[in-house]
This record gives C-alpha cells, sequence and structure tokens, in this order.
C-alpha cells in the first residue's frame, strides 16, 4: 500500500475510535493491526497503567484495549495532522480520557508512530503526557 492508503487508514480508525468512545477495538484488530506487530507505550507497563507497556504478541495486545477501556471512558480522541513517508505514518493530535476511580479527567497531546508492511501495521510507539495521565489516577 502507498503511504496515502496508509493513512487513509488510520484516519478512518482513529475516526471509529473517537466516534465510538473506544468501542471500535474489533476494527483495529481487522483493519490495521497486522499479524505481526511490537507495540509500544511510554509508560512501558508502570503504575498505574500496567496495560500501557510493550507487546509482540497480536493476542496479548487485546490486554492493552481491555485495561485501558476498564479504567478510562473516552471523552474524546482526535487526531488532525498525518505525516507519512514510505512504510512510516506519525498521527498527532490530542486526546482526553476520564479515569473511572478518581472521575478526574487526563486531557493529553498524543503522538502516534506506525509503521505498516502489505496494508497492516507492523509496529506502533505512542506517546502522551504521562504525568497528565498519572495525575488523574489519584484520589
Amino acid at each position: 500500500m502507498s503511504s496515502e492508503a496508509n493513512v487513509e487508514l488510520l484516519k478512518e480508525a482513529y475516526r471509529q475510535w473517537n466516534d465510538s468512545k473506544g468501542a471500535s477495538v474489533d476494527y483495529w484488530f481487522d483493519r490495521v493491526i497486522g499479524p505481526q506487530i511490537k507495540f509500544d507505550s511510554i509508560p512501558r507497563g508502570a503504575e498505574p497503567v500496567p496495560f500501557a507497556k510493550r507487546y509482540d504478541d497480536r493476542t496479548e495486545l487485546r490486554g492493552y484495549f481491555d485495561g485501558l477501556l476498564a479504567d478510562w471512558s473516552m471523552q474524546y480522541y482526535t487526531m488532525n495532522e498525518y505525516v507519512a513517508q514510505g512504510d512510516t505514518v506519525v498521527a498527532r493530535g490530542e486526546c482526553a480520557w476520564t479515569n473511572k476511580k478518581t472521575k478526574k479527567v487526563a486531557k493529553t497531546p498524543k503522538v502516534d508512530f506506525w509503521r505498516f508492511k502489505d496494508g497492516k501495521a507492523v509496529e506502533f510507539h505512542e506517546y502522551f503526557d504521562t504525568a497528565c495521565v498519572y495525575g488523574a489516577t489519584i484520589p
């Protein structure tokens, strides 16, 4: 797939993610995530977001989404800038999540790095304001 096709794939996936408030996990697995993926999140599994860690197994990656949606409710997830070069796409935007226990909102800039092979994501790294997220977990 071309870099433009990869961008369009991500735009649709992020649109569904935002519109469904996180209920479109299957879309990510059906359309975006490849059979082999290296998935990494900047907290690297540190408390209080142990699900936000490195995954090298597509099946185990479900744990990321299960943990996220168990502890947080999405307010919005807006990616409004995409930079593509070859098999790489960087998406930049902002998201806000409410911690279900504390009811505090974490609003943070968001940058996602994607690498594609044959139209499927094979690598992902996410970057966000971890201090803001951690703060929303403190009662």
